[in-house]
């Protein structure tokens, strides 16, 4: 039986992979009961793994290097994931 966390936290990976193909991303949803989403660029071959854990504003997406953002921004993270995958970023 999933936990009310690991639900919610599917819940906002589910809402970011969604995102991912319309941006030219690549997800998959890895992890069973402690779910966490593998993103690459099929172009560059560049990838990350994003983790969505809870904190005192509510749910923070993480990544490497350095990425967060807050899990009701996901237009704003997909764009974010985009920049760091991609060959020339900002």
């Amino acid at each position: 039986m999933t936990s009310t966390y690991t639900q919610q936290r599917r819940t906002h990976l589910e809402t970011l992979a969604a995102q991912l193909v319309e941006h030219g991303l690549v997800g998959r949803l890895l992890g069973g009961d402690n779910p966490m989403l593998w993103v690459w660029h099929p172009t560059t071959g560049k990838q990350t793994i994003i983790f969505a854990t809870p904190s005192k504003d509510g749910w923070q997406f993480l990544w490497s290097p350095n990425g967060q953002m807050s899990a009701d921004a996901t237009a704003r993270t997909v764009q974010l994931l985009r920049d760091a995958l991609s060959d020339n970023p900002p």
